[in-house]
């Protein structure tokens, strides 16, 4: 009784793009009329598995996956650092000085 019972709650749960063989209605006979051979019938071949699952498989996060792991560029933290000062470095020295002039720009407003 409880096997049934299970069957027709999970019956009801289900989204109806999942099941097949039957329509919902034809399921719920099935189960009623059949009380062992029914809810094995609806847990075997009625409910399909979701589609996310049977297209892509498990999935992985991506620090799990040794494919992205290996693709990731193997410089170290300390090389990583070390070019990015070189590089901040030489665009320090790339900075003209400042010279002092300032006839390029507007003079202040002045007040009436």
């Amino acid at each position: 009784m409880a096997f049934t019972i299970y069957a027709l709650v999970d019956l009801f749960m289900t989204h109806a793009p999942r099941v097949r063989a039957f329509p919902k209605p034809l399921w719920i006979v099935v189960i009623v009329v059949l009380p062992i051979i029914g809810p094995l019938l609806w847990l075997r071949v009625g409910k399909a598995e979701p589609r996310i699952k049977r297209i892509l498989g498990v999935s992985k996060a991506p620090d799990d996956d040794p494919k992205f792991l290996g693709s990731l560029d193997s410089e170290s933290s300390d090389e990583r650092i070390k070019r990015l000062e070189d590089e901040l470095r030489k665009l320090d020295e790339d900075d003209p000085p400042a010279t002092g002039d300032d006839d390029d720009q507007d003079p202040p407003p002045t007040r009436s």
